[in-house]
């Protein structure tokens, strides 16, 4: 049989979209994935305003927000007395939403299947298959166990950070720091937010709530990762005393009742090279940070987009493979990098240094600093761009 133009292994929210561009613009797709759907998955689920209009662009964000997921139209900030509460989106695209992985990716995997891409389920991949160092298809079983051989023009790994392509090709890592703080998350009734992204800083630890689909709110919150072998012990009385110990919140929070186990993580942080002779990366297997800016589905979004439109270039003779491979990679990185190296600053969760704690103290009061600061939290204003000094000196009036 022919060979598929594009093998995507993993279906979640860099597979999925990927391989439904890619079949929309006329290629025979492969979609596998070891899960069957609707199913969950470690993740807090953050859909933030540019991730919104990349479903917008693909027709498909009326399947979240008709899923009785509310739209989150306030991101706010609570620094200790410090309180910054601003929009995170555009005109164009205003909102946030908190959709379950159960009820995203199904809308995703479905929306693949309906621009024809053939999809396996449940699908182990055993083997990533090279051939003089150039990847040409996989080896994996069914759900059955009946072992299944597959060659493709291109095999895209959408696996996550333990990518079986990555662990096949070995591509350069760089920009790597390590784990910065232990995450938890769960899920909790009579915990409203009322359409806000609450977001809590303290001294070593920071958490946030938004609402979720059924009425519930995710709560998701950690600490430094100093401090995780002594708090793992007693994980979960440790994060809920830490829950409870925000005056106001911590009242809610012993009012709501948990509907839910704690799901706990431990995020490295990493780029790695995404391209290579008949391999490529997209989401958390090319590049991942700590989720503490909550940018990890809109970054997969991006990565479909982007490496969809290059293969499509590469593959129609417009440009040779590593011309435009390349551009792929040089757009993700400089697109990523700032909110990469802003991430990492607040995932240690350090006190805010003397000038951070100035300008947040100047923000405060001041409407299009704190929306300005609240589209910087949530991707869509660029950190390069919302510190500098001509920026921050027009949103302060020069002050």
């Amino acid at each position: 049989m022919k060979p598929y133009d594009a093998i995507v292994i993993g279906a979640r929210c860099a597979g999925s979209p990927a391989a439904m561009l890619l079949a929309r613009k006329g290629y025979r797709v492969l979609l596998v994935d070891r899960a069957k759907f609707p199913s969950d998955t470690i993740s807090t689920h953050i859909v933030v305003p540019r991730a919104a209009a990349a479903m917008r662009r693909w027709g498909l964000l009326d399947g979240v927000t008709e899923s009785n997921c509310p739209p989150i139209h306030t991101y706010a900030f609570h620094f200790g007395p410090v309180q910054i509460t601003g929009a995170p989106g555009t005109e164009d695209s205003p909102n946030a939403y908190c959709p379950r992985r159960t009820v995203l990716d199904k809308i995703l995997v479905d929306a693949a299947v309906e621009a024809g891409v053939e999809l396996r389920e449940e699908f182990a991949v055993d083997e990533v298959l090279t051939s003089n160092g150039h990847v040409i298809g996989i080896k994996g079983r069914t759900k059955d166990g009946n072992p299944v051989t597959e060659n493709a023009t291109i095999v895209i790994g959408a696996d996550g950070r333990n990518s079986a392509v990555a662990k096949t090709v070995k591509p350069e890592t760089y920009n790597e720091k390590p784990v910065l703080q232990a995450s938890y998350y769960s899920y909790f009734a009579d915990l409203p937010t009322d359409g806000r992204f609450d977001i809590f800083i303290g001294d070593g630890y920071g958490f946030a709530a938004a609402d979720t689909n059924d009425g519930l709110t995710m709560v998701v919150g950690g600490w430094q990762i100093a401090d995780h072998e002594e708090k793992k012990k007693n994980y979960e009385s440790n994060w809920m005393n830490m829950l409870e110990s925000e005056p106001g919140f911590g009242d809610r929070v012993r009012r709501a009742r948990r509907a839910d186990k704690i799901y706990g993580a431990l995020t490295p942080n990493f780029f790695r090279k995404p391209y290579g002779p008949g391999w490529a990366l997209i989401g958390d297997a090319g590049y991942q940070k700590d989720p503490i800016t909550a940018q990890g589905i809109m970054n997969a979004f991006l990565d479909a987009e982007r490496c969809t439109n290059a293969l499509h270039s590469a593959f129609s003779g417009e440009r040779s493979y590593d011309e435009a491979m390349s551009d792929y990679q040089r757009e993700r990185d400089e697109d990523s990098m700032p909110m990469y190296e802003l991430t990492c600053q607040f995932a240690t969760l350090a006190p805010p240094p003397p000038e951070m704690q100035q300008l947040l103290g100047g923000i405060q009061g001041n409407q299009r600093a704190m929306d300005a600061f609240a589209q910087m939290n949530a991707g869509t204003l660029s950190p390069a761009r919302f510190f500098a000094p001509d920026h921050l000196g027009s949103l302060m009036g020069g002050a």
